[in-house]
């Protein structure tokens, strides 16, 4: 993996508009119609500052979806897992969670045939969210909530990305909290034998 670039040049409100302004144009345009010009122009920026930023677009995409949704789920500890998938939910609000259904939508054929960019979003967002993930379920485990032979334990980060493609797909609405409790009390959690 090549070094981080330096970012000096740009204050922190300014690198957060640009994250937030990619962001917005991947659920608008998708991943394909996502051009460094559409970038530069919706953010007054100038194409060569970006790539000298970022250095590729999978990699400025990567970063603005990593401050976007920002991994904490390794620090939820409520005492049951019911308790951590619910406080999971709970940190994004519908307006988010709309916001993370059209990104999802709009990188998911590009990711496919994009190896840049599934590096990127691997190493940035996938795997510290599985991680975090995974520490929530190995504790669930721990508690004696989960049988530590489960198969579904490896399924879930599967189970929790699939509900955001398939909601928009079968029912053409985003995924909200609402939804997204009912689907962890009626999906996952009975997917692995917990209370």
């Amino acid at each position: 993996m090549d070094a981080p670039v330096a970012r000096s040049r740009l204050t922190p409100e300014r690198e957060s508009e640009l994250y937030e302004t990619v962001i917005d144009l991947l659920g608008e345009v998708g991943y394909d119609g996502l051009t460094m010009d559409a970038i530069a122009a919706r953010t007054r920026s100038s194409k060569a500052t970006l790539y000298r930023q970022w250095g590729s677009k999978p990699q400025l995409v990567a970063q603005s979806l990593r401050h976007h949704r920002p991994v904490e789920l390794a620090e939820i500890d409520t005492g049951s897992l019911r308790g951590d998938l619910h406080e999971m939910v709970g940190r994004s609000d519908d307006c988010r969670l709309a916001k993370d259904s059209a990104m999802v939508r709009g990188l998911a054929h590009a990711v496919g045939g994009n190896p840049e960019l599934h590096r990127a979003l691997r190493e940035l967002l996938v795997e510290p969210e599985v991680t975090g993930l995974d520490r929530i379920l190995r504790r669930a485990v721990e508690r004696g909530e989960v049988s530590a032979g489960n198969p579904a334990l490896d399924l879930v980060p599967h189970l929790m990305i699939a509900v955001f493609v398939s909601r928009s797909l079968i029912e053409e609405r985003p995924v909200d909290q609402a939804y997204l409790a009912t689907y962890v009390d009626a999906v996952v959690l009975p997917a692995l034998g917990a209370p």
